[in-house]
């Protein structure tokens, strides 16, 4: 087991498989799916992605440098929380832009059900993302800590 420290974005306690992606995440393109078309797994639908196309993101522990794209990526995560499509957990090796941020910030104080959590730690480093394995299990901390099994 390795362990890392980031900075807390959205607090929680949760264990969860890793999906790991190597590329920045596209948050309309990968979750257009679960938002539009009802799929409830949030299969990867970003094609320019190869780390996590077609791979079932709801549940898991997101590991990923940032995310890319359009100015909608906060609302597409805040929507996914709120539809219960989220990951349970998003690990960022970077530190997390200010779009996703908010997203995850406004679900995080919005949402009061359970179902709608999603813990998010940022700048765990570049060493994480090197580390860290599609299926190993996640760990996240109140603190912040990350443990990687």
């Amino acid at each position: 087991m390795k362990v890392f420290k980031g900075r807390i974005v959205a607090p929680g306690n949760v264990t969860a498989e890793a999906v790991v992606s190597h590329a920045g995440l596209n948050t309309l393109a990968s979750f257009q799916g679960a938002l539009q078309f009802g799929d409830k797994k949030a299969t990867c639908g970003d094609q320019n992605n190869p780390d996590l196309y077609n791979k079932q993101m709801a549940g898991k522990a997101l590991c990923l440098p940032q995310t890319i794209g359009s100015t909608t990526g906060g609302l597409v995560l805040y929507c996914a929380c709120a539809m219960g499509r989220q990951p349970a957990a998003m690990l960022f090796s970077m530190p997390i832009d200010s779009l996703a941020g908010a997203g995850v910030v406004i679900a995080d104080v919005w949402l009061n059900d359970d179902k709608a959590k999603m813990v998010v730690v940022d700048s765990l480093g570049e060493e994480f993302l090197n580390y860290v394995k599609d299926g190993m299990s996640i760990t996240v901390k109140e603190d912040g800590t990350v443990e990687v099994a």
